[in-house]
């Protein structure tokens, strides 16, 4: 009886509406932290990139290598991702000069490649299905691409499209509400909308990231960056420890 009900639970948390609140709080870390490092501590993009980068990896093996799901295991590597896809997108956007917009649709492209390659091999893009190690492989890959798509946006959304933090902020919550509306209201396949939620609330976490920390000529509030981030942190560890996360069950697959 214990086999078997080890093997109908997940190696990621269940998705409830304590997960989208700590995803959405990692994401604006993921862009506080990643600008601590790369500007704060001026260690410059590529610097900061192979920093979070190691964690990163160090991470997913963990997570990979860990016979059940361990919740701060868990969120430390989705911060990992957050705040490498920080680095690694003002890289792309800025160091290289590939701009907002060709960055973005880069972006796009991978994680629509990474999406429709898993699908492909295993025939369900389905956190339901997160049990083994290939499916977390392939889960961890496309999350990596969405994080760093989400920076990209978000900076093309405030800076070039000339919306400012405020203005993305509203745009990215809008596009979330319509995705939760469809959620209760349409019989939208669950799986696109959890990916599509999942993608939205990483830009949202940018733009409210740059908010927080940017200049107040830039249209921030010129927080530090460090102050923010352990701030950030601390609302994570709390709502880790007062609101316990179960592991999702798998499909079966």
């Amino acid at each position: 009886m214990n086999n078997s009900a080890e093997h109908t639970l997940s190696k990621v948390p269940e998705v409830t509406l304590i997960f989208w609140i700590i995803k959405i709080a990692a994401t604006t870390l993921g862009e506080t932290g990643g600008d601590a490092v790369s500007m704060s501590m001026n260690l410059g993009y590529l610097i900061g990139t192979a920093i979070f980068a190691a964690i990163f990896l160090l991470a997913v093996v963990a997570q990979i290598r860990a016979k059940r799901f361990h919740p701060f295991l868990y969120w430390v590597t989705i911060i990992a991702t957050t705040t490498v896809g920080t680095t690694l997108a003002d890289f792309a956007d800025r160091s290289l000069g590939i701009g907002y917009a060709g960055g973005s649709t880069l972006l796009f492209a991978l994680l629509m490649g990474s999406l429709a390659v898993w699908y492909r091999s295993l025939g369900s893009v389905s956190v339901e299905t997160v049990s083994t190690p290939k499916v977390e492989m392939f889960y961890w890959i496309t999350i990596m691409f969405s994080q760093t798509l989400g920076t990209a946006l978000g900076d093309w959304t405030a800076d070039t499209a000339g919306l400012g933090y405020g203005g993305g902020a509203i745009i990215f919550s809008v596009l979330l509400g319509m995705v939760v509306a469809a959620y209760y209201w349409t019989s939208i396949s669950r799986t696109v909308l959890f990916w599509a939620a999942f993608i939205l609330t990483r830009p949202l976490g940018a733009v409210v990231g740059d908010f927080l920390d940017k200049p107040l000529d830039a249209g921030g509030l010129a927080l530090s960056r460090y102050s923010a981030s352990a701030v950030l942190l601390a609302i994570i560890v709390a709502c880790i420890l007062i609101f316990p996360q179960r592991a999702g069950k798998t499909s079966g697959h």
